[in-house]
Order: C-alpha cells, then structure tokens, then sequence
C-alpha cells in the first residue's frame, strides 16, 4: 500500500469527527514532514516572508527534502518582495499572501508541468509574518496558505488561514509557526477530503496558549462542498479560537481587518429565528450610537453575536440549527460572529484588541438584569466590580430595548429594571456615566412579539409568525423548512389559539444565559 494512503487511513482512525469529538493521537512535526517528503507525488515552492521561514526548515532537516522542495525562498527586503510580487498595501496581510501562492504556484506548472506533469501534483506554500519586534511593540501575527493540486494535472485547490502568535518570545514564535506550516502541509494532502479533522490537526504538537487561528477559508475543487460557516464553528469549538466571523454572503472574515479602527455595535441572541424586534433593537442602537461623539462621519460595524453556549444542546452542536440561524441572519444581511466569550466583559476585551473607536452592546431588559447577576462572576477575585471594570475600561456602551411585561402589561425600562438592592448604588452610577442608556423611537408593534412564541407557531402551522419577522426570514425558513416548519399541504395545522405563553421575549433572546 502507498506511503500516504497508509498515513490517511491511520489518521482517520484518530481524528475527531465534527460531532462525536474522540481522543485523537496527534502525528509528530517530524513524522508529517517526513510522510511529505517520502511521497512522491508531491512538489512544489515555499515562499517565507518575514519571521516565517521555520516551515521549510523542517522538510530540510527531516531528510528526503530534495523530493518535496521545488524552491525555497525568503523575500525579507520589502523592496525584493514588491519586485517579484507586485506592490501591496501592507506586508502581512492576505492579499499579499494571495500574490505570493499565485505566483510560486503558477511559476512551477509553467516551468514543471511539461516535464513531470502527468505524475506530479504541484504546490506553493506561502507565509508572511510578523513575529515580536525587538521592542516588542508590534502585533505578533501571520498569514500562511498553500495552494496545491491533490492529485496531477487536477484544478487547484487552495486553504488560507491567520493565526495570532502568543510566545512572548520571537524565537519561540518561530518554532510554533513552523510546527503550523508543517500541519498545514501535511493536512493539505493526507485530510483534503476531511476538512474538519484538517483544521483539528492544525495544532498537533502546540496548544492554544501559543497560537490562535482565528480565520481559515478553503477554496477549489477539492473543497467544493464545504461550508465556509461551518468550517468558522469549528475552529471555536475546537478552542483554535476564542471567536470567527463570516459575512452575509458566507465568505470568511478576518475579525482584525473587518473591525479595524472602526466603531462596532454587537447584538448577542439566540436568533431563532431572527424577529422584527431583533432588528428594531439594531436599529435604535444604532441611531443612538450614531449620536456618540467621535462616530459622526464613520462607518458603524454592526454584527450578531451566536455564542457557543447559546449554540449547544446537551454538550453538542446541532449542525441544521446553527445553519438555520446563519441563513436567516444572512436574510438580514448581517456579518456573524462566532465566539466562545459567554460573560460579557471577554467580549469587550476581544473588541477592543482590534480597534481603538467606541463599542456598544445593545441588549434586552432580561439581559441586562442578568448582567448584574453576581453569581456569572463568582470565579473573579475582584467579583463583578473586576468583570464591570473589564467591560467598561474603554468606555464600552450599553444599549437597553424594552420589555414588555406579559403579566402586568407594563414596560421594563432602564428606568424601572429591577436590581439586586445592594447593587442599585453601582446600577445608578453607570447610567449617570452614560454607559447604560435607553432607546427610544422603538417601534411599539415589535413589543408584541416573542421569539419562542414565533418558534413554536413556526412549528405548530400558525402562518401568523410569517407577520412577526422580515420578509426575507419568512421566506427561507419556508424554503428550506428550518425550525420545524411543514407546508400546510404537509398536513400541518394552519392556526393554532392565540397565547402559547411561552413567555421568553426577542427581545430578551439576547440573555446572558444564552
């Protein structure tokens, strides 16, 4: 049996699948770079920029390189760089890694593909980096990708991903980065056809206190099939990183260059399905934040948050849920993010390594009132004073939509929430700070509307959920028949009595607990 198909079966005995997570046993740097090297089908370029040229040094020293190793080559001086692959606006971002894969993949079938094409699949790794500067001042990351064929003369395929190094150390940085490259190479072409197993293995031999991966995109023909948002979910779930994005369209994000230097609002939620009053409160936060001053003239990022314990049932992940959610907030036309920041104060921490503008949360009454439940911040030394100094050091606003009380029919304001006694002292001074605010201009209609209500009328047949969200949600939950939603021709019940009493508001999905 050949050398690689050995190797992939015994990793598919190790690997976790996306839903049953087992105990994998992870192959060795030097064991992947060798498998690389001893497989002949396999060869191409390696092209390193900046403090990223650990990667190649591995399929050297393993012995066998000369089999693998087209080229290996490092364009240190920027000026070189701009020569050989064209001018960029800055040196460690992706589109200059996209010129680099481009041009060392395209290079090596033109000169290669003639002479050894029929038996040879050709690739180029490429990475560009930016490890700790001597004073230690700059932003320890990269941008790493390979583009390869999986197997001769087939169509390209490529997988692109950023990681953030955590060593304080350069030289320690270095070594994490090359243990990566060599992962990535290897997952390239042993679980091609696995993505979630690839991107489980990107961290064999490291842990997630030396790097984070916070961005991977594949792309072509091999992973012609694969969902981009999934690919996203599963970096956080496996701890890869605290948190991933993807835009309305499905196209991954890289949250350092989405929020850059850019004021961002957040709604957190549940979003099943998103109402008209999860849009309402997006709306009125933002017209009040607008108002801020530093945001007049500036592009406000708006995005909805789906955090990992809102996403699970029982421990796991139902996988047609999330996408039933990712679909209708893309109906909305809205960014996701992903993150596994349950208490609020880790969210804003995570904001603001990315941008130095205003933040704002905007939240429902229900959640606020939770936000000031103490026993969230039981494992802080400094209690919920520590966990409130976290979230509002950098001036982070919140924005309250009201609640309508079911039972008393009153509304619940940030005038009349209802807070723990002894904490009503701090409650008062964050609203004199003007770092809890009310909306107005509300529309009263949304007040009405109930997200688990919406979901159980969805399920029940009652057609009068369709007037309780956007358009655009109605019709792809129909469409695709998410959140248990049957045609009437189905034999489902076209209306059911009015006062399900489910009693959870939309505009509370947004809870701490969720």
């Amino acid at each position: 049996m050949h050398l690689r198909s050995i190797t992939i079966q015994s990793e598919r005995n190790m690997l976790n699948s996306i839903n049953q997570p087992r105990i994998r046993e992870s192959i060795d740097t030097r064991q992947k770079a060798l498998a690389v090297n001893l497989d002949p089908r396999y060869y191409g370029t390696f092209a390193e920029i900046g403090a990223g040229q650990e990667v190649v040094r591995w399929f050297f020293r393993v012995g066998g390189g000369a089999g693998t190793i087209a080229k290996s080559m490092s364009a240190y001086d920027m000026a070189v760089s701009d020569a050989i692959y064209g001018k960029a606006s800055r040196y460690v971002c992706r589109e200059r890694l996209e010129a680099m894969l481009d041009y060392e993949h395209k290079l090596n079938l033109d000169r290669l593909r003639d002479v050894r094409g029929d038996t040879t699949a050709f690739f180029a790794f490429a990475d560009t980096v930016s490890a700790r500067n001597f004073r230690g001042t700059n932003e320890c990351h990269g941008w790493m990708g390979i583009k390869f064929q999986t197997h001769p003369r087939d169509q390209d395929s490529q997988i692109i991903l950023h990681v953030r190094m955590l060593d304080v150390e350069a030289a320690l940085q270095q070594e994490a980065l090359g243990i990566v490259g060599v992962n990535l190479v290897h997952g390239a072409f042993a679980l091609h056809h696995e993505p979630e197993e690839l991107i489980a293995s990107l961290l064999d031999g490291l842990s997630t206190s030396r790097i984070e991966i916070d961005m991977i995109e594949f792309s072509g023909i091999a992973f012609r099939n694969v969902d981009s948002r999934l690919m996203s979910l599963k970096l956080v779930e496996l701890g890869l990183s605290g948190a991933a994005m993807f835009a309305s369209d499905g196209t991954v994000l890289q949250p350092s260059e989405f929020f850059y230097k850019k004021p961002i609002l957040v709604e957190r939620g549940s979003f099943r399905p998103v109402c008209k009053v999860n849009m309402d409160m997006l709306r009125c936060a933002n017209d009040a934040f607008s108002e801020v001053p530093g945001n007049a003239g500036k592009q406000i990022v708006q995005v909805m948050e789906l955090t990992m314990s809102n996403l699970r049932t029982d421990g796991k992940i139902d996988l047609r849920d999330f996408l039933a959610r990712a679909d209708v907030l893309s109906a909305c036309g809205m960014p996701v993010l992903i993150s596994d920041y349950f208490e609020y104060y880790r969210l804003a921490d995570y904001l603001s390594r990315y941008t130095n503008q205003n933040i704002a949360i905007t939240m429902g009454a229900g959640s606020l009132v939770q936000l000031f439940d103490e026993k969230y911040y039981a494992e802080l030394e400094g209690g919920i004073l520590e966990a409130f100094g976290r979230l509002f050091k950098n001036g982070l606003r919140i924005y309250c939509y009201p609640l309508l009380d079911r039972e008393s029919g009153e509304l619940v304001t940030v005038d009349n929430l209802a807070i723990d006694p002894k904490l009503q002292q701090l409650y008062g001074y964050l609203q004199d700070r003007g770092v809890i605010n009310g909306l107005c201009g509300i529309d009263e209609s949304c007040l009405e509307i109930f997200s688990r209500d919406v979901l159980q009328r969805i399920k029940e047949g009652d057609r009068r959920w369709e007037t309780m969200v956007p358009d655009a949600v109605a019709e792809i939950i129909k469409t695709k028949r998410y959140f248990g939603y049957r045609p009437q021709e189905d034999g489902a019940n076209p209306m059911v009595p009015q006062g399900i009493g489910l009693g959870s508001s939309a505009s509370s999905s947004a809870m701490l607990t969720s």
